[in-house]
């Protein structure tokens, strides 16, 4: 199996797990309670549009970011990773407070809802920054760069893509799996999200150990 393949699988099942489309399910009906259908449609595709800007926006200058701060990506794949593991967690225990983002007053605030809150926290989060961050250290160690850098670009539009068809359809969504059925899969999602958060808090500190010339196991 190609490297960009495996980098492309390994980000799009990321990003899906820690997003998880059918936790924002309930928040995202909730926003739009009393409205039709092609405004379902169009709030979720303005959101997904949203958030995939951020997160190329975090793809092309996040390397750069850190270097001007003086992060080594070595740490962030180490935060990242208990990011994640926070995440997962949660997920797992089904303690998500995403209730409490909606604005208090309802949704009509003057404000953009498809920006806040659903393409930043919902989607764009600081699980998915994390993530987004920590590949980039696999692109800098990749033999051909550009092809894992657009390896990661397509796993973030699919990701979007599968969140939008989410979200366009939510209704028949919640009316098929009912609130049993989404906390099941979200619980399922919260264990291998954690699961996704150790490996990435073991490659950063074997990464760590390398830069500082610390022997690595054989």
């Amino acid at each position: 199996m190609r490297p960009e393949f495996t980098l492309f699988i390994s980000t799009f099942t990321t990003l899906l797990a820690i997003i998880n489309p059918l936790e924002a399910l309930p928040v995202f009906l909730k926003l739009l309670e009393g409205k039709d259908l092609n405004e379902y449609r169009a709030v979720a595709r303005q959101s997904c549009i949203y958030a995939v800007l951020l997160m190329l926006f975090f793809l092309l200058f996040g390397a750069l970011i850190l270097r001007l701060f003086g992060v080594p990506l070595s740490m962030v794949r180490i935060v990242g990773g208990i990011i994640l593991m926070r995440i997962g967690f949660q997920l797992f225990s089904a303690s998500s407070d995403n209730g409490s983002i909606i604005p208090a007053g309802g949704v009509d605030q003057g404000g953009n809802i498809a920006f806040v809150p659903l393409a930043l926290p919902l989607m764009c989060g600081p699980g998915a920054i994390a993530t987004i961050l920590g590949m980039t250290s696999l692109i800098k160690h990749s033999e051909a760069e550009f092809q894992a850098f657009v390896a990661i670009a397509l796993a973030i539009l699919a990701t979007m893509f599968v969140t939008y068809l989410c979200l366009a359809y939510a209704g028949k969504l919640v009316a098929r799996l009912g609130p049993m059925g989404i906390d099941a899969v979200t619980r399922i999602v919260g264990f291998f999200v954690s699961a996704m958060g150790v490996g990435l808090i073991f490659d950063g500190v074997v990464e760590a150990m390398r830069a500082h010339g610390v022997t690595t196991l054989h």
